[in-house]
């Protein structure tokens, strides 16, 4: 992640928390941030801008959908919305906000994404609650918009306490954003074995990588059921 997109984030930020907390848990320098503030942001042209707010537009389409929409799904959706974008502008609009889609065969045997990993059964049932911390997690990924482009920011939340115990940010929606944050977590709580990890469908928790890593560390992965928000509500 570069300088300007972490001040970018700071900047959209600073009116909910304090600005010395964001250069902190950052770690960039306070006088270096209010240095860039004093410089001047960068210049966005009416074009620029209004690709950020349809792309904001987009993402959020997308994301009601559990991410799984590609582009001409996206398309139909977002006419469904009372936009006039065609296939090309939403195929751009899509590369602008970091979104890709899951595609499936049309044709032939079916197979898995590739890298994909096993699906988990739902474990949880809507009940967000605990008898005590480490017990129970529940993960989600969200998005920001900065003046360099989307951030992403992934959360591991305790369920008994409500803390966030793990979190990551970067510029991209790669699995290695929810690796770094469960790995916060890990790292920090250090849970016995047996504490359950709860999640949506999304490609980075359905990866080879991420269901070794509960695994290996005692973990056991739940999911909810594709396209409802409310079977991983706590973190949503």
């Amino acid at each position: 992640m570069t300088r300007e997109a972490i001040y970018g984030f700071i900047a959209a930020e600073k009116t909910t928390y304090p600005v010395r907390l964001l250069c902190r848990v950052l770690q960039v320098s306070t006088s270096a941030f209010y240095d860039w503030i004093g410089r001047g942001r960068p210049v966005i042209s009416e074009e620029d801008l209004a690709d950020a707010y349809a792309a904001n537009e987009l993402h959020d389409a997308w994301a009601e959908h559990r991410r799984t929409y590609g582009a001409r799904r996206l398309t139909a959706e977002i006419h469904d919305r009372g936009r006039v974008w065609n296939h090309k502008k939403v195929a751009r609009l899509m590369t602008v906000a970091g979104i890709e889609g899951i595609h499936r065969r049309r044709h032939g045997k079916k197979r898995s994404r590739v890298g994909a990993g096993s699906v988990a059964p739902d474990l949880v049932g809507r009940q967000f609650v605990a008898e005590g911390p480490d017990q129970l997690w529940v993960a989600d990924i969200s998005y920001l918009r900065t003046w360099e482009g989307f951030l992403y920011l992934a959360v591991v939340l305790d369920a008994c306490t409500r803390r966030v115990v793990g979190w990551a940010m970067a510029d991209h929606l790669r699995r290695e954003l929810v690796l770094d944050a469960l790995g916060m977590a890990l790292h920090q709580r250090k849970p016995a074995e047996g504490l359950i990890h709860h999640s949506d469908h999304g490609v980075q928790y359905t990866s080879i990588d991420f269901g070794r890593t509960l695994r290996t560390s005692g973990v056991v992965a739940s999911m909810g059921s594709i396209g409802d928000a409310f079977d991983n509500a706590m973190a949503e």
